[in-house]
């Protein structure tokens, strides 16, 4: 059994404690996490909790869930918005809320599903639960991946992606103004000690980490930027933006309670550059911006 404990702090406070949970555990939907408060797998303070309860400060959370097992993804017909695609690799438009690859609480409706319906030779590449993937972007986030379609093109993505020498841009919205046009972050990122669920900047296990990033437009209490990935760690963006203290506007995870009303982080992954795996022809994808995040960009345009 796995055991995740957590202590609210103050910006947590009156949270439902089964949205709470959502926002902590990764990959874990919040259906399935007020079944385990049903069941007695979530306890507050020693004690069995209803769904609807509202956090305090201190209170102690421990959920108990069974170990991860490896899953069986089943094909299921979703629609993809495919930009590209030849008998190598095949790119993909994710939309903000589709996970990636199945996981506990997560069974299916994943990209994983709707690629396996897609391209149904997929299995044999790169295991059962991860055929082809090469990268992923989070839960929350929308926008460009890649995803290989036969072993060789897999072997070649994911060396490119180790040499650094992928184009990977996104856009976000983030709190606070920046007050200079460019910047870079290196700071190394792992595990939060305070919080397994979370990655943050550390010295002790970071990986090496760097986060380029250009300011677009500043508005009074935001800016809007493109960030850079020279690497590519878990929630880099909005660990690097956090550290730096302008995390990133709607992130449930990494940003504070009062941000910006979009349902998930505002991060989309706009442009995707790689060499295809055969040809060695530069290829450059791009994704416009999502329409809720691009109503929320002019928002802010409008109200300066």
């Amino acid at each position: 059994m796995n055991n995740y404990e957590f202590t609210v702090e103050e910006h947590q406070v009156q949270t439902r404690i089964d949205k709470l949970l959502t926002d902590l555990i990764e990959d874990v939907s919040r259906s399935q996490i007020q079944l385990w408060i049903k069941d007695g797998s979530v306890q507050l303070n020693n004690e069995p909790v209803k769904s609807n309860y509202k956090v305090e400060e201190a209170d102690h959370i421990t959920v108990t869930i069974p170990e991860a097992v490896e899953l069986e993804a089943v094909a299921e017909d979703i629609p993809l918005d495919v930009i590209y695609e030849d008998d190598d690799v095949i790119v993909i438009n994710k939309p903000r809320g589709m996970v990636v690859h199945p996981a506990p609480g997560h069974p299916n409706g994943t990209l994983v599903n709707a690629l396996l319906h897609h391209c149904p030779d997929l299995p044999g590449i790169n295991g059962v639960i991860r055929p082809g993937i090469v990268h992923r972007i989070d839960k929350d986030t929308s926008g460009l991946l890649m995803v290989a379609k036969n072993d060789v093109a897999h072997e070649s993505l994911v060396s490119q992606l180790k040499a650094k020498t992928t184009k990977r841009l996104y856009q976000t919205i983030v709190h606070g103004v920046i007050p200079h046009e460019h910047g870079t972050v290196e700071a190394p990122i792992g595990r939060d000690k305070r919080d397994r669920q979370s990655m943050a900047v550390t010295d002790q296990n970071g990986r090496d980490a760097v986060t380029h990033f250009t300011v677009l437009e500043t508005f009074e209490k935001y800016s809007y930027i493109t960030c850079q990935l020279e690497t590519g760690r878990t929630h880099q963006i909005r660990v690097h933006m956090k550290y730096i203290g302008h995390p990133v506007a709607g992130d449930p995870k990494y940003g504070p309670k009062k941000t910006l009303d979009i349902n998930g982080q505002a991060l989309h992954a706009s442009v995707l550059g790689f060499t295809h795996p055969r040809t060695g022809e530069e290829l450059l994808f791009e994704a416009p911006m999502p329409e809720d995040m691009s109503i929320l960009l002019k928002k802010l345009q409008d109200s300066r």
